[in-house]
């Protein structure tokens, strides 16, 4: 694997210092950009994320103080050296303050200035080398299209190698996002019926009054519709894998005949009187509490419990956040392929945004936010900026996963995103840059939502 070139921005308004610092820079293996302008290099810093940030102390329009400032509060971990004609214990004092790496005068010490760049080419090998471990693992955390390093996944997975041989019902619990398919097919997949069909339906997607056709077949004639005998999707399965998803949206009257299927074995197709053999594995999934759907009469006790013999619980991606930068990765490496570009990985203020954001969508979110990351970029590691282009923090909040869930109204989720909003800027103490990244905004659009939920009070609108 070709390690990714370090990165130098350079700012400085004399020419002979740039072309200077250039051709040690690029003999120490760096990319150089170069400009004269401070507020220039703010936005250049965002976009191109440099390894290293050199700027002169005294700028016509802003102090190197101010940009050191403004590009360690975009970017914590951001290396910064000033630069000087003279020496200042203040000002150099002031700079390591601020998070400056390093203070060099001019004229430089050539080897002092070799040695600043050798560190941080050093850093950045580093940094590729771990990318590529984490790809690495990421490929061995795999199971069944699932990657997970921590407690709770490993713990789903150690139950579908045990489950699978022997398991005729189960029950997936989780939140929309969190991968409940790939527990079904994986639970198929390492058991005795993987040489059969898995076959899936979505029980929120199919038209009620059809849904028992669909489900257990019909022949000819048994209604208007029925031109010709067809066969359900118990037969379809026959010896194989049916997953039913969203089992919470199934009516009432079907749960009946599902039950019965499910405990008799045999299936009878609509307009007929002879039953039929079906051994089929059945597993269910449901993104709702299905004990308080049963205790509001929405769905069957004796079907719950029938099901509920076995149920695997899938964590959300907020539970799991040490999998993200794993997922980070074999997303990465998918979609690189797919699209055909030399992606390796993330850059770490990238890497720090996603391990930050709330991620109500869960794992599918992650990976969709991946893809388009991945599209947008044109260099060979995902930037913040491309992360952040990526992600549509549209709702910040997902609703609890308690029984059937009504529409939200307006106001409740405003309620909801106001609750979010308070809690975070409390566990960042009040420091707005770090809230505005765990919430996935820009520090523009979280002051938006501060004025709008009528929070931005002298105590929030102070700078932190």
């Amino acid at each position: 694997m070709i390690a990714e070139r370090p990165r130098l921005l350079v700012v400085d308004n004399e020419s002979t210092v740039v072309a200077l610092i250039r051709r040690v820079a690029e003999k120490e293996g760096f990319e150089v950009i170069a400009c004269t302008d401070g507020r220039q290099a703010l936005d250049i810093a965002r976009e191109r994320t440099p390894s290293l940030v050199m700027i002169d102390l005294r700028m016509p329009d802003v102090t190197g103080v101010e940009v050191v400032r403004a590009l360690r509060e975009a970017d914590p971990k951001a290396t910064v050296v000033l630069m000087a004609g003279f020496g200042s214990i203040d000002s150099a004092v002031e700079a390591i303050k601020l998070g400056a790496a390093d203070y060099l005068t001019k004229p430089f010490d050539m080897e002092r200035l070799k040695d600043t760049f050798s560190k941080v080419r050093e850093d950045a090998e580093r940094r590729t080398h771990l990318m590529a471990v984490d790809r690495e693992v990421a490929a061995r955390l795999e199971f069944g299209g699932m990657t997970g390093r921590s407690p709770a996944m490993q713990e789903v997975f150690d139950l579908i190698r045990r489950l699978a041989p022997h398991v005729r019902t189960a029950l997936v619990c989780g939140e929309t996002g969190t991968g409940k398919e790939l527990v079904a097919r994986a639970l198929h997949q390492h058991g005795p019926r993987r040489a059969n069909r898995f076959v899936t339906v979505n029980c929120s997607a199919v038209v009620e009054t059809l849904f028992e056709s669909e489900l257990f077949g019909h022949v000819r004639g048994a209604f208007a519709e029925a031109m010709n005998t067809k066969a359900g999707l118990f037969e379809t399965a026959d010896g194989g894998t049916l997953f039913l998803d969203e089992i919470g949206e199934l009516p009432l009257t079907l749960q009946a005949k599902l039950l019965r299927v499910i405990e008799t074995g045999e299936v009878q197709r609509i307009g007929s009187l002879h039953p039929i053999k079906s051994d089929v594995r059945v597993v269910c999934a449901t993104n709702r509490d299905l004990t308080v759907e049963v205790e509001a009469g929405r769905f069957r006790s004796d079907l719950f419990y029938r099901l509920n013999v076995v149920q695997l619980r899938l964590p959300s991606l907020r539970e799991r956040r040490e999998d993200i930068p794993y997922l980070t990765a074999a997303f990465v490496r998918h979609f690189s392929e797919r699209l055909r570009k030399s992606i390796t990985g993330v850059a770490l203020p990238a890497e720090r945004l996603l391990n930050e954001a709330p991620w109500p969508g869960n794992v599918r979110q992650l990976r969709t936010v991946i893809e388009r990351a991945c599209m947008l970029t044109d260099g060979p590691v995902l930037t913040e900026r491309d992360v952040r282009a990526s992600i549509r923090p549209v709702i910040l909040v997902d609703p609890p996963l308690t029984g059937h869930q009504a529409p939200e109204s307006e106001h409740a989720l405003s309620s909801l995103e106001r609750q979010q909003i308070m809690k975070v800027i409390a566990q960042t103490g009040g420091n707005k840059a770090r809230a505005a990244r765990q919430l996935g905004l820009s520090r523009r659009a979280l002051y938006r939502r501060l004025e709008r939920h009528g929070l931005a009070e002298p105590s929030l609108r102070r700078e932190s």
